[in-house]
Parts: C-alpha cells; sequence; structure tokens
C-alpha cells in the first residue's frame, strides 16, 4: 500500500494543501490515514476518487460540494 503526504496527494488531484485540510474538517470525500500528526492518503483512494469523478460530457456532472 503506497502513502502519500498531502503534497503528493495535492499535486495528483491539481489542487490545493489547504483544500485537502478543508474537505477534512467538513467531511473529506477522499479516505485519509492519521499517522500521529501526519495525514496520508493511500494512492488506491485517490486514483479511485478521480477514477469515480471522470466525466467524458458536462451533461455528466452533477455538481457538488467536493467538485
Amino acid at each position: 500500500m503506497r502513502l502519500l503526504t498531502e503534497r503528493e496527494a495535492a499535486r495528483l488531484l491539481g489542487c490545493s494543501i489547504h483544500k485537502l485540510q478543508r474537505d477534512r474538517r467538513i467531511g473529506s470525500p477522499i479516505p485519509y490515514v492519521k499517522i500521529g500528526r501526519s495525514v496520508k492518503y493511500r494512492l488506491t483512494d485517490v486514483e479511485s476518487y478521480l477514477q469515480t469523478h471522470s466525466y467524458t460530457s458536462t451533461s455528466q456532472y452533477q455538481g457538488g460540494s467536493h467538485e
């Protein structure tokens, strides 16, 4: 199991570390692992999130607070 740092996860997702932190406060759509004070993301969870949020048409997109 490959664990990503916040920085690595943010880079893969194309967002900021601050967005990931905000999402965790309000209920992150991506599971994360807490190890002491460190936050890690499983690569498989990030890839799964990206796969389930892939679209071929704008009519497929339903919107939402975590998009």
